[in-house]
């Protein structure tokens, strides 16, 4: 299989990576967020848990986990929403690693077990949780062994002048602003001054260093479970959102790479015009980005990014691509996302830059919505795989499978969709009039020679029979749950990222499900992948 990224193969500057598609397989994958893994501790984590989902989708012959962003959330829990593009969601820590790690004691993380089992409860855990890590990080000086604390220090040296430093020193700022958003702090912290921020480092250093340590444990639980993955032939598959979050340490850090004033204010936010999901558009709000000051550089912030996302992932879904073609800029201070208008993206020679310094492409396109030729010919210039989601498929007139092209991820729902059942149904957050949900309904059947009963299944079986070398389904619909397991609903800021997935239904009659899948669709792997240093 050769789901290739970009016209040329990478060269031996690429960053240390699995090759995911060494042979010419057709490969399957699962969908889930690792908070929605189930657990002890309130939330889905990077330690026992995530180890045993990639045991079991390896004994399933499936060779691909796809999640949803992992970096620090803010208010609202998005992972599209970070606080830093480039640090890790500390909450998703395994706080049974520290106990080995000799940072925490058992006892110290029992009580955390009183948390709910089924949903994240961030009310809750958050404040519990980020307790515990204190505690750990602040031991670590006294309790780590000498290997470990060089660990860190080489951990530090490598991240501290792009991005870590910085992050600290938002996190601590952020906090002593009750939390408000960067630009509504002191002035002196709102731009940056230098002899302001000098008295944070020298007055915070503890907490600074609290703060790295525990991006470090991240970072080194996170490793574990990759060389896991790799080992077994599982190949980790990330998510980049576009536009990165507006009260960010990158924001704050980097505002001379986006359309702000001096005093952080923008001009216009990002969004979407009226579409599937909401018929007002979506007003993400998003800073923009001054994409003249990027081409000035080389695109040096871009190629920062993507180096480290490889660095954690094999392949990374790059949220709205049709962004880099052209992007929909509303006005500041809109109430919704309707008066848009489209502005010209960076198009190829951002893609030319990242090949140049990076060697290759390891990407793949979230190109759904409004999609026009342009953006397909970026896409296509570039070899980078799209995507097809048989839920808005079967919308289109005359849509055939076929219509599925090879170089291509297909679906049959995202995390941004109701499960299929759940759309099968109809909802209540559903937006779609009656007779649109009877009309998808109708096309479903046809498309899948199913029935309203299996439903979730023969669409899992549609998208698995295409031509696409890489096919994916949520992990909701292979288990055959509803709207209940539903993880997102655009538009909507209550209620999301919070649906986990009980431990009891990782059991054999799951990987016997999962295998089946695989094997009638040839998409079993047949060998486990071998990790290689370089290209």
């Amino acid at each position: 299989m050769t789901l290739w990224y970009g016209n040329t193969r990478p060269n031996a500057m690429t960053v240390s990576r699995v090759d995911p598609f060494l042979s010419s397989s057709r490969q399957a994958g699962v969908c889930l967020h690792v908070t929605s893994l189930p657990g002890a501790y309130g939330i889905g984590e990077i330690g026992a848990t995530a180890h045993a989902f990639v045991d079991l989708l390896a004994d399933a012959g499936f060779s691909v986990w796809q999640f949803l962003p992992l970096g620090p959330t803010a208010y609202g829990d998005s992972p599209y929403q970070s606080l830093s593009t480039f640090a890790g969601n500390e909450l998703l820590i395994d706080l049974s690693g520290l106990v080995s790690d000799a940072l925490l004691a058992a006892d110290e993380i029992e009580p955390l077990r009183a948390l709910p089992a089924d949903t994240v409860d961030y009310g809750s855990l958050i404040p519990r949780k980020m307790r515990l890590l204190r505690l750990a990080a602040a031991r670590f000086a006294s309790r780590a062994g000498a290997s470990l604390r060089d660990d860190f220090d080489e951990y530090v040296a490598s991240h501290d002048r792009l991005w870590l430093h910085d992050y600290a020193l938002f996190r601590i700022l952020k906090s002593q602003h009750d939390e408000r958003a960067w630009t509504e702090w002191a002035p002196e912290y709102v731009h940056r001054e230098a002899h302001s921020l000098a008295a944070v480092e020298r007055d915070q250093r503890d907490a600074i260093d609290t703060i790295k340590v525990m991006q470090f444990l991240f970072d080194r639980q996170w490793r574990a479970l990759r060389e896991h993955a790799r080992r077994r032939g599982v190949t980790l598959f990330g998510d980049m959102p576009i536009c990165i979050a507006f009260d960010s340490a990158d924001a704050w850090a980097n505002r001379d790479i986006l359309r702000l004033d001096v005093d952080g204010h923008p001009d216009f936010v990002a969004g979407v015009p009226p579409d599937y999901f909401c018929v007002d558009g979506q007003l993400w709000g998003n800073p923009l980005y001054d994409w003249a000051k990027h081409a000035r550089d080389g695109y040096a912030w871009w190629i920062e990014r993507l180096r480290a996302a490889a660095e954690l992932v094999d392949i990374v879904r790059v949220d709205h691509f049709r962004g880099f073609e052209a992007y929909w800029a509303v006005p500041a201070g809109s109430d919704t996302a309707r008066n848009g208008s489209w502005q010209p993206g960076p198009g190829d020679p951002l893609f030319d830059a990242l090949r140049s310094a990076l060697g290759g492409l390891p990407i793949v396109a979230e190109d759904l919505g409004v999609i026009t030729p342009a953006v397909v010919a970026l896409r296509e210039r570039h070899g980078i795989p799209g995507m097809h989601v048989l839920q808005f498929d079967v919308d289109i007139p005359g849509f055939q499978l076929s219509d599925v092209a090879e170089n291509t991820v297909c679906y049959t729902g995202t995390h941004d969709n109701d499960t299929t059942l759940g759309w099968f149904r109809g909802s209540p957050n559903d937006i779609r009039s009656a007779d649109e949900v009877r009309a998808a309904r109708r096309a479903a059947l046809a498309l899948t020679g199913g029935t309203p009963e299996t439903i979730h299944h023969d669409m899992i079986r549609t998208a698995f029979s295409s031509a696409a070398r890489l096919a994916i389904a949520p992990l909701q619909d292979f288990l055959g749950l509803g709207s209940e397991a539903r993880v997102n609903t655009p538009g909507t800021s209550n209620g999301n990222w919070r649906w986990r997935v009980r431990g009891t239904q990782l059991d054999e009659s799951l990987r016997r499900c999962l295998e089946n899948f695989a094997v009638s669709s040839e998409r079993r792997r047949c060998r486990e992948l071998q990790p290689v240093d370089s290209y």
